[in-house]
């Protein structure tokens, strides 16, 4: 079993930028998979990012590619979601997840490829 719970959320103007922070307890922190999905209100769960155990490999859905970066600092469980150049369509719920498998692509049911998930952290933009 893992825990995650997200941080960082919070107002900020288009064209700004946010840090999101997800804390893993329980298992091996090391041992999983980590990504990010967003929710907006009426709207399906969809894929941001996937890091692997190591951070070797990441992958990222074409809407965030070049704006959002995800990294992880293993030696504090942690997994980062840093955003650049925000605007007001990414306002959602940001989750975290994870799983003990890294796939090498996430563009087919993401959601299924992730067996924990945080709370989620709201990040709204306003233009």
């Amino acid at each position: 079993q893992v825990q995650l719970v997200e941080s960082g959320g919070g107002l900020v103007q288009a064209g700004g930028s946010l840090r999101l922070s997800c804390a893993a307890s329980g298992r091996t922190f090391g041992g999983y998979a980590m990504g990010w999905f967003r929710q907006a209100p009426g709207k399906e769960r969809d894929f941001i990012a996937a890091i692997s155990w190591s951070g070797g490999s990441t992958y990222y859905a074409d809407s965030v590619k070049g704006r959002f970066t995800i990294s992880r600092d293993n030696d504090k469980n942690t997994v980062i979601l840093q955003m650049n150049s925000l605007s007001p369509g990414d306002t959602a719920v940001y989750y975290c997840a994870a799983d003990p498998l890294y796939y090498s692509g996430y563009r087919t049911d993401p959601k299924s490829k992730f067996r924990y998930w945080g709370q989620g952290t709201q990040v709204t933009v306003s233009s």
